[in-house]
């Protein structure tokens, strides 16, 4: 399994993209795990990633507790399935993307800052691995 985490923007805070790439480094130790940005002017997203599971993230998504994103990891390495998140820039996710979604995932209901919605989906996708494999962390 490898999970993808694309977003739309650049970087405006340092700090905040260090601490999410570090929460994928430490993942990366169970899985592939890659972050990067995506401009959907140049890049098809939907052609790169065909057979993987794509889930978007919006407020108006699913909200799930830790225990359930945690299975959603499980399912998907059960599967030998890919995760790709993707995460919207300033004005959310492009037009259509929504609908074409495996899954819309809210991670809470208040609107964050995109570097600090990075920050927040790598530690829980590090939490869920560690979880996975009975590492101390999530506790």
């Amino acid at each position: 399994m490898t999970i993808h985490v694309y977003y739309i923007g650049k970087p405006r805070d340092r700090r905040l993209a260090a601490a999410a790439e570090e929460y994928l480094k430490r993942a990366s130790r169970w899985t592939r795990c890659r972050m990067a940005e995506l401009d959907p002017r140049r890049a098809d997203f939907w052609k790169r990633h065909v057979a993987d599971r794509k889930i978007l993230l919006d407020a108006a998504g699913r909200q799930v507790d830790s225990a359930a994103f945690t299975e959603l990891l499980r399912q998907a390495e059960m599967r030998g399935q890919n995760l790709v998140f993707l995460i919207g820039g300033a004005e959310g996710l492009p037009e259509g993307w929504a609908q074409r979604a495996d899954l819309l995932l809210s991670l809470s209901r208040l609107t964050f800052a995109h570097e600090l919605a990075r920050l927040v989906l790598a530690e829980q996708i590090y939490r869920a691995l560690a979880a996975l494999r009975g590492h101390p962390y999530p506790k």
